[in-house]
Order: C-alpha cells, then sequence, then structure tokens
C-alpha cells in the first residue's frame, strides 16, 4: 500500500531528526539544496528565478518531485529581481543585470563600511546602517544621506522641526523606491511560503527556513569587505572584536525569530571567511569561533538546530567543534576528508555531505556511485550521516544527481 503525502512528510521528518540527534535511522537520510538546477533542468533561465516566481516554483516542484530527496530547500540564493532593480543595488550583479540572464549571480566585493567609521557603527547601528551604509549599497537610497540622527528626536516637541528635510524630493523618491522594494520582498515572501505549505502536502520538508550569520562573516562579507576585514586583524583588532560582540545578538536574534515564525527548528548558517587559507589558527581563535560558538549555543538554548556549513577546507578547525553539545548541531562540511571529519566529529554532531559538485558535474553515474559508497561505508557508519553534494547544484548531470539519491535510498539502509 502506497504511503500517504501526511506519512511520507512524517516519514523524511523523523529520518532526518532521528540522524541529527546521532541515532541510526531505517536508512542514510537526503537532503538537497539544488542551487540554480531547476532552472537548467525545467528549460528555464536564471533570470526567471528572479524575476518569475511562478516558472521558478514549477522548476523546483519538478526537481523535487523527480528526485525526491528527504528535505529540500527551495532557493538558490535569489532574491526579487524588482527588489533588487528599484533599489539599484550595488552588491550583487544577478541574471540579466551584471551577468548572463542564464549565469548563476554575483556578489560584489567590496568594503562597503570604511575602515574609520567602526566608531560610527559602534555608537548607532542602526542609524549607520540607515543613513550611511543603505545609500552607499542602493543607489535609489543615496538620498537616505539627508536625513538627520533618529536620536535627534528624543529632544522635545522642537526638534520634529527636523522632519522639513523629508520635503526634499529625493528623499521622497528613496521612501518611494523603499516602498516598492517592500511589496516586493512581501509578495515573494508570500508566495515562498504558500510553496512550502503546497510541498509539505506533498509530503516533502523543509531542510530550514532561517537563516544567520557568524558575526565575523557579516562584517566580512558585507561591510569591510574580505580585504578589509584581514586588514583590520592587525591594524585595528580591538574595533573588529567589538564589531563582533555588537553583531552577535542580532544573529541570534536573526536566527531564533525567524526560526520560531516557522516552527522550522532547523537554522542555517553558512561560513565564509572561517576556513583553513583565510586566517590562521590563532586568528580563528581569536576573531571567528568565539563568537560563532555562542551563536550556535544561544540557538540551542532556544531548542533550535545550528546548521552550519563549513565551506572550504576545515580540516584544521575540527578539534574546536568538539567544544559543541553532543546531538544538537547539524554540519554541512565541504572539501575535507570525510573519514577524518567522521573519526574527530562522529560521536559530537550530525554529518552532512560531501559528494563535490565537480564530479557531479563532469563525472559519470558510476563514479558518483563508488564515492557515494565510500561516504555510506565510513560516514554513514553508526548512523549520524546525511548524504548531500557538496554545495548548491548549478551545473551538474542530472543522471549523476539521480544516480545519487537512488543509489543512498537502495544501499544506505541499515540493518
Amino acid at each position: 500500500m502506497e504511503k500517504s503525502p501526511e506519512e511520507l512528510y512524517a516519514e523524511r521528518t523523523q529520518r532526518v531528526e532521528a540522524a541529527i540527534r546521532l541515532q541510526v535511522p531505517d536508512r542514510v537520510p537526503i537532503m538537497m539544496r539544488p542551487g540554480f538546477f531547476p532552472a537548467k533542468y525545467a528549460g528555464i533561465t536564471c533570470e526567471d528565478a528572479f524575476y518569475d516566481f511562478g516558472k521558478w516554483m514549477a522548476a523546483v516542484r519538478k526537481t523535487i518531485l523527480d528526485f525526491a530527496p528527504d528535505m529540500f530547500h527551495a532557493s538558490a540564493g535569489n532574491l526579487p529581481g524588482g527588489l533588487l532593480e528599484v533599489l539599484d543595488n550595488k552588491q550583487i550583479k544577478w541574471p540579466g543585470h551584471g551577468v548572463p540572464a542564464n549565469h548563476t549571480f554575483q556578489f560584489v566585493e567590496g568594503e562597503y563600511m570604511k575602515a574609520d567609521e567602526y566608531d560610527a557603527f559602534l555608537d548607532d547601528p542602526s542609524d549607520y546602517v540607515l543613513r550611511t551604509l543603505l545609500p552607499r549599497n542602493n543607489g535609489a537610497l543615496e538620498a537616505l544621506r539627508m536625513l538627520p540622527p533618529l536620536r535627534s528626536m528624543m529632544f522635545g516637541y522642537g526638534a520634529l522641526m527636523s522632519t522639513r528635510v523629508l520635503t526634499r524630493p529625493e528623499l521622497t523618491a528613496a521612501f518611494e523606491a523603499l516602498g516598492k522594494a517592500g511589496r516586493e520582498a512581501s509578495r515573494w515572501q508570500a508566495e515562498t511560503g504558500a510553496f512550502g505549505t503546497e510541498m509539505a502536502g506533498l509530503g516533502f520538508p523543509q531542510s530550514y527556513t532561517a537563516v544567520s550569520t557568524a558575526p565575523f562573516d557579516v562584517i566580512s562579507d558585507h561591510l569591510r569587505g574580505m580585504r578589509g576585514s584581514m586588514l583590520d586583524m592587525y591594524r585595528q583588532p580591538d574595533n573588529l572584536l567589538a564589531a563582533c560582540e555588537k553583531i552577535l545578538p542580532m544573529s541570534i536574534e536573526r536566527g531564533v525569530s525567524a526560526a520560531k515564525r516557522s516552527g522550522n527548528p532547523r537554522v542555517f548558517i553558512p561560513l565564509h571567511r572561517g576556513a583553513d587559507g583565510f586566517m590562521s589558527s590563532k586568528q580563528f581563535e581569536i576573531f571567528y569561533w568565539p563568537t560563532l560558538k555562542r551563536l550556535m549555543l544561544a540557538l540551542i538554548d532556544e531548542g533550535l538546530t545550528p546548521y552550519p556549513f563549513f565551506e572550504g577546507d576545515y580540516t584544521s578547525r575540527l578539534e574546536y567543534l568538539l567544544e559543541l553539545p553532543k546531538g544538537k548541531v547539524l554540519g554541512q562540511f565541504g572539501q575535507v576528508d570525510m573519514a577524518r571529519v567522521k573519526e574527530i566529529l562522529g560521536d559530537t554532531m550530525c554529518l552532512r555531505g560531501n559528494v563535490p559538485s565537480s564530479l557531479l558535474q563532469t563525472g559519470t553515474p558510476q563514479d558518483v556511485i563508488d564515492y557515494c559508497k565510500r561516504l555510506i561505508d565510513v560516514a554513514g557508519k553508526g548512523g549520524g550521516f546525511i548524504m548531500s553534494h557538496e554545495s548548491a547544484l548549478d551545473e551538474v548531470k542530472p543522471e549523476n544527481l539521480k544516480a545519487m539519491i537512488d543509489f543512498t535510498k537502495e544501499y544506505g539502509v541499515y540493518q
């Protein structure tokens, strides 16, 4: 007798949750974060993924139904193209706007917060974001520089006279752009929620809906840039550490509030600058690990599951992760030896990984099967393992992705 969608949803969720708790499920679970693969698989463009929600969700739906992972994530990192366009965003190039229509987006690296602006940020982050960062990063919001500091409004009713600046046509245009962007964001969020509900009704749970960020990565990704943050470790370490501490409660709140709203307990944390090659172990101990660890512990205290993605090579960082409580973290690993990860962390956290995207793109189905067999034999031993690709899927062969999933369902059964 075929199982109902409700039964399949419960079975898939239980399978993944058992692995996260370091238990032995019925078989190795499979999670998929397909990137822009659905667009190319369904014959639409990457630009459609930013502008035509109906086409994009139809492509994702087809991908999920055809490959049937235990859990999925629908977003490829795409935001509403209309939102980016109306704001004239400077931090990203997206399909049809800086990169070809059938190409993934490209983040624009830059020092969006200048080296001498730490004091302004630390004094009042909200004011800094509103009157400096947003105007700098979005061409349509340049007029926000004209706004007076919001804290000036505390000085009685007379201070309300400063609102006269709002009559400036440049500011009117900026606020209209924000309104249009907000409407695009609201529509996108509503449709994303409806799609998640639809897929749940078909028996497929989402791997996560909430995202948070390591404090150092907030600075390195969005404020100082990679070059700036690396220089700051030498030139102004105290300011850099103070900024990490300032951002930490915001990162915690971001993850907790989004997870609690959705009811999905897993909080994705993409890690960008902590890998080997970006900083030394000593720098990792000082600048990166302390606030990342406290972020994950705070999420755990709220009954949530931190889901860090250790992008790149984290071989020299593995022992630090032993400081985390057992059976409370889902760790996705990129370019590391999973046998080594299992040896060190197999009794501490659930391991997700790590079929190389390059293998899925250039190999044969048999190559993929051979790799998956080794993963299951080593990392899957005794449970606590989830089969997955190394990173987001964009340019992979459908037959190779199918081989990964089908072989795992057949071979990854626990006796």
